[in-house]
């Protein structure tokens, strides 16, 4: 590919819209291992193992909106 060339630009713009989905997911997962302590998960068994992470990533989500809820109780 040539710098500047058409193909050069259309994966220059599929690589960014890669990174923002990426990074925003990234984001939550950060958060529920610095938070909670996922850094390690010890094997309890397939279903527990996956109910409480569920539970730790809709806890995530609520804490990484926890200003734009803010903002709708608070006049």
């Amino acid at each position: 590919m040539r710098k500047g060339s058409d193909t050069e630009e259309l994966e220059r713009l599929v690589n960014r819209a890669k990174s923002r989905v990426r990074a925003r997911v990234e984001h939550v997962f950060g958060v529920v291992k610095r938070l909670w302590g996922f850094d390690k998960v010890r094997y309890r068994g397939l279903v527990r193992n996956a109910t409480r992470s569920f539970v730790a990533l809709g806890l995530a989500n609520i804490y990484l909106a926890r200003g734009a809820l803010y903002g709708q109780v608070r006049p």
